[in-house]
């Protein structure tokens, strides 16, 4: 009675039957008391518990009924020790005898140094510190769990090692970091967890892991203990040469795929990663694209919302398999000589009170003032970026993707959104800066931090920006005053060559200049060309459907786009499916529309995308110079009254490409175009060809130049230029 009177007393104890102990490590364990060792162990569902000496089995003494257990002893426990416990069952009469090593008598293992970085906003590897960690400690393996939460009272671990019981394993605080760390010895890798938090206002949460490696499949939404990546990665050559990889004069030309929809199982299930990789790889390798973007495959709880919304910063969705399944994918892209690039969504979160909102009660991963942490458009939680441990979080994140699965660039969604402290906002639902400009300074500076990392400690890896916005220097380096991002998307030329393409034919000439009117600014910004899942979705229409008149001249105008889009100074990116022209819009829930290639209209789409897209890559004036003026000049842009345009493309070494469009259906027969040489031509090149389902008008034969001056050129040749066509010459 004496004891259990003592125990009352002692405030340690009372936290802990409480669940509000902030440091278990000062009760529980190994402790010297006077010239005494004692050990203390809390297991509710202990019957008896023994500790294993070298005298043999010596019991705990039970000394409060909620399973408080302890054993006194005049030697010190060897360490690390062992403990048997007797549990009861499930069942009447039932028990469980286990042996086990005592977390706590592992002491914490994070060092201070990685704490002050992960504090400082520096710790780019923070995956390696926070999370679940399969490690041994003193030859014993088990799982270490670190978590950040600095409002917490107690954490525990919870998970199907302790029956979801917050208070079996409560976690041990560093100091004023925030961070708490719990090693449990000996369980399996790959079971459930989540953790118990209890914050200073009694509130009692159950959240995931934020860096949690891998999640159980939807609607669970329980982390896997200590998951890490076993893949052997065979695409050495590849990395090598992306180091050294000249991608401002090199071809891109990507293909955006949504895992979950590019093609399905006849029963509707997805193909897994390794599915992917059988299928896809070989077709793009055959269709001639350099690389592949994946629209986010960071865990995520809705289908629906395609990866945007992502709850597991630092794992791979379970949907299509684990993480060794997509770093096959990515391995067997890189061995066929395609590049993998990944979306990646660091301008908000969402709600789910599962994740990162309000993760230890207070707003911790976001704002408290919703003018500043919240996203009305889309209903999600805005990251507060000038949190250090938010910046240590998300620039690990980078690293994780670029490091552990090797994928060669990130694209950063909604780049604007962080831009902007009104962004989407009317009068007086935004805060200003402390400067009193819209600018947020603290995702402005996270931004330039990103993309420093990223160029320096992945060469050849590159960051793209999807901006909308006329925000200077989003492509320059952050040395020059710039974000620092490799490219940014050209949404200006993206709308304006949509809204013009959308256009009656016979109403294009008074509209010819949203086609010319880029090239005004086409080369203040590394550009990228895009026909992205943004144009095919809520309503717009598939890009096909968007274009005007019959069958015919609907298949001949997304004909004419797609050359207009490989042709011009720029790099690439089509969403699956517009290169086979598919009908419907793009829908999530099912496969694209393949069944549509057994018709010869969608086939002649196809097989002109890859014609372009191989023709492309072997064409130098095509892509070296795209970022420069001396990659383009035209030929003639001021052709209104019949919608005609024409241009030359320049490689560093001379090559030229001469390019003329059409884009009315009425046949041009012997136009006369401008050409900068004294020499034969010929026609490389034609969307009207009826190998496209073209009407098949032409240049079959090569064409002399004469010495007859115009449109600015020495020379001038005659041509046939098709209906709704785009066509190609090189001098021969």
């Amino acid at each position: 009675m004496r004891k259990n009177l003592r125990i009352k007393l002692d405030p340690r104890a009372e936290l802990l039957l409480q669940g509000r102990l902030h440091n278990p490590f000062a009760y529980l364990g190994p402790h010297q008391e006077n010239e005494r060792y004692v050990v203390r162990v809390f297991n509710p569902y202990a019957s008896k518990i023994w500790l294993k000496t070298a005298h043999g089995d010596e019991a705990l003494e039970r000394v409060h009924p909620d399973g408080l257990f302890e054993w006194y002893g005049s030697e010190e426990p060897r360490h690390p020790y062992t403990l048997l416990i007797r549990e009861n069952g499930s069942g009447l009469n039932n028990s469980i005898e286990r042996l086990v090593h005592d977390c706590y008598a592992f002491a914490p293992q994070i060092s201070d140094f990685d704490l002050h970085l992960f504090n400082e906003g520096k710790l780019h590897q923070a995956y390696r510190v926070l999370g679940s960690r399969a490690m041994q400690i003193n030859g014993i393996p088990g799982v270490r769990f670190a978590v950040w939460a600095p409002n917490a009272e107690r954490i525990s671990v919870i998970g199907e090692f302790n029956r979801w019981d917050g208070r079996i394993h409560p976690m041990a605080a560093h100091g004023s970091s925030g961070v708490w760390e719990l090693f449990i010895p000996k369980i399996e890798q790959g079971m459930l967890y989540k953790f118990e938090i209890r914050n200073h206002a009694g509130t009692l949460l159950v959240k995931t892991d934020p860096y949690a490696n891998a999640f159980e499949l939807r609607p669970g939404t329980a982390a896997r203990a200590g998951s890490a990546i076993h893949h052997t990665w065979q695409d050495t050559e590849w990395m090598k040469q992306r180091n050294n990889w000249d991608w401002l004069h090199a071809p891109l030309n990507i293909y955006e795929i949504h895992a979950g929809s590019w093609k399905r199982h006849p029963d509707g299930r997805f193909y897994t990663y390794r599915e992917l990789a059988e299928n896809l790889v070989p077709y793009l390798k055959d269709m001639g694209y350099t690389h592949v973007e994946l629209m986010p495959v960071s865990e995520h709880p809705l289908d629906e919302s395609w990866g945007y919304q992502a709850t597991g910063y630092f794992a791979a969705t379970s949907r299509f398999g684990s993480s060794d399944d997509l770093c096959q994918f990515v391995d067997n892209c890189h061995q066929a000589g395609i590049g993998v690039l990944l979306d990646w969504v660091p301008a908000h979160f969402p709600q789910d009170a599962f994740a990162l909102a309000y993760f230890d009660g207070t707003a911790l991963y976001e704002h408290e003032d919703p003018r500043l942490g919240f996203h009305q458009d889309w209903g999600t939680h805005i990251f507060n970026y000038g949190r250090n441990e938010v910046k240590s979080f998300l620039l690990s994140s980078a690293h994780y993707w670029l490091s552990q699965f090797h994928f060669d660039g990130l694209r950063v969604d909604a780049v604007a959104s962080m831009l902007y402290l009104d962004y989407s906002r009317k009068e007086g639902e935004w805060l200003p800066n402390k400067l009193g400009g819209r600018e947020n300074l603290e995702a402005i500076e996270f931004l330039r931090e990103l993309n420093i990392m990223v160029h320096d400690v992945f060469p050849g890896a590159l960051t793209l920006a999807e901006e909308s916005t006329s925000w200077p220097g989003v492509s320059r380096p952050v040395y020059l005053g710039g974000l620092g991002f490799s490219m940014k998307w050209n949404m200006g030329w993206m709308n304006d060559t949509l809204s013009f393409m959308q256009l009656d034919p016979v109403h294009r000439r008074y509209h010819l200049n949203q086609l010319t009117f880029s090239q005004l600014y086409a080369y203040s910004e590394n550009f990228m060309l895009p026909f992205s899942h943004d144009e095919v979705v809520h309503g717009k229409g598939s890009l096909l459907d968007k274009m005007p008149g019959d069958s015919w001249q609907k298949f001949a105008n997304l004909r004419l786009l797609l050359t207009y889009q490989i042709t011009s100074p720029g790099k690439k990116l089509n969403f699956m499916g517009n290169e086979f022209g598919q009908g419907r819009e793009w829908r999530s829930s099912w496969e694209l529309e393949w069944w549509q290639l057994t018709l010869e209209p969608h086939r002649g789409i196809q097989s002109m995308v890859r014609d372009l897209n191989h023709l492309y890559r072997d064409l130098p004036a095509l892509y070296e110079q795209d970022f420069g003026q001396n990659g383009f000049s035209w030929i003639d842009c001021q052709d209104t009254e019949r919608s005609l345009l024409s241009f030359l493309r320049h490689g560093r070494n001379g090559e030229t490409v001469i390019v003329a469009f059409n884009f009315t259906p009425v046949p041009r027969y012997r136009y006369r175009i401008g050409v900068p040489f004294d020499c034969a031509y010929r026609e490389i090149f034609n969307s009207d060809s009826h190998y496209y389902g073209g009407s098949n008008l032409g240049n079959s034969s090569e064409m002399h130049a004469e010495p007859l001056p115009w449109m600015g050129q020495p020379y001038s040749v005659e041509i046939e230029l098709p209906p709704l066509a785009g066509i190609m010459l090189t001098p021969t």
